[in-house]
């Protein structure tokens, strides 16, 4: 489920969106749209997991390019056997996926029903607390442009620069053995580490598209409290209810602190990377694209006010065992008086029988 109508609630998005993509086809002269899908179905993977299944599962080559960001991102290559991106002689193209530990996964060019596998079925063993009925996905559409080095983002369109630098081949490894059969030459590497940077600024955002989801359903569940305390109702939440609701808003924090690139502003990957392409630019304009900053500042401030409800009923937990602790100290000393007046009225008694019995003896004597 997408996040981006939300974001836009007062434009219809996909004709805006089509716009766009003409505007910029109309500009660049680039006609072949094609798409980038981010999937979110986990709350973490684990890397070396996910490793081990994909060597397992199909023998895919991890890192064919080299990146060397190697546990940083995975990478492996699918092919697209739309028939519309088959190449003259019978050639498949290759799409790239890059699966991150935050337990996104984002496809370039590589068709739903591929990724649908990979995601709901594949790499379930490698998922930690999985959650593939609640998948968030999030999209881009972009362009491949031969003639730049550079790559840039026009309203929601990457337009991905794929000239090669002054020698095609891999600059890490020259000699690396690669099959070229699908773009009948072999990318630089530079365009395998733009898309990643890319992909991490769309997985941040499908990541939090997540906790989005998480705290509306959370804050949907308690919308009533605020009218009910202002027309001085007693709160209808028993303290297994109340306790569950706490549990969920600390899950919810635990989760938005766990993944730190949603509030640190450069992930560890790119202090990893060897190289010296701006990568960390192209993860920002994804990150202004998505609107990512503002979104965190939205989440940040339901997340106060969802501490504010929890407060109180965590006070009115509070309250209600201090009221129940003081009935019972009350019917202790209920009990203690009933035991003390029963006495009181047993010597009476035992008293009143002595005195009636002393008379008697002395009316006789």
């Amino acid at each position: 489920m997408s996040k981006k109508s939300e974001k836009r609630p007062n434009m219809n998005y996909s004709q805006a969106r089509r716009s766009w993509v003409a505007a910029i086809t109309l500009e660049t002269g680039l006609t072949w749209v094609q798409t980038v899908t981010a999937y979110c179905a986990a709350e973490q993977y684990d890397i070396a997991a996910v490793a081990k299944v994909l060597k397992d599962s199909a023998h895919h080559h991890l890192d064919p390019y080299g990146t060397g960001l190697y546990p940083q991102v995975v990478h492996i290559e699918l092919p697209n056997q739309t028939p519309s991106r088959r190449l003259e002689g019978g050639g498949v193209v290759t799409g790239d996926v890059f699966i991150f530990p935050s337990g996104t996964v984002v496809a370039w060019d590589v068709p739903e029903s591929t990724m649908s596998l990979l995601v709901s079925r594949t790499l379930v063993p490698a998922a930690v607390h999985p959650h593939p009925d609640q998948l968030e996905e999030e999209d881009l559409e972009y362009l491949e442009d031969p003639t730049r080095e550079s790559s840039a983002i026009k309203g929601d369109t990457i337009i991905l620069g794929t000239k090669s630098a002054s020698e095609p081949s891999n600059p890490i490894n020259p000699n690396l053995d690669h099959d070229t059969s699908t773009n009948n030459q072999i990318r630089p590497i530079d365009t395998v580490l733009t898309k990643i940077a890319f992909s991490s600024g769309l997985a941040r955002s499908t990541k939090l598209a997540v906790l989005e989801t998480l705290l509306s359903t959370y804050l949907s569940t308690t919308h009533s409290i605020p009218r009910l305390l202002s027309l001085g109702s007693r709160l209808p939440y028993t303290r297994t209810t109340i306790l569950q609701k706490t549990g969920q808003l600390l899950s919810l924090r635990a989760q938005l602190n766990l993944y730190s690139e949603l509030t640190d502003s450069l992930p560890d990957l790119f202090w990893d990377s060897k190289y010296e392409l701006g990568l960390e630019g192209y993860y920002d304009m994804v990150g202004r694209a998505l609107d990512v900053g503002v979104r965190i500042k939205v989440l940040n401030g339901k997340l106060d006010y969802a501490t504010e409800i929890a407060e109180v009923l965590r006070g009115q937990l509070s309250e209600r065992h201090g009221v129940r602790l003081e009935w019972i100290i009350i019917l202790l000393i209920t009990v203690e008086v009933g035991f003390a007046v029963r006495q009181e009225v047993k010597e009476y008694r035992e008293r009143r029988e002595l005195e009636s019995v002393s008379g008697n003896v002395k009316g006789e004597s």
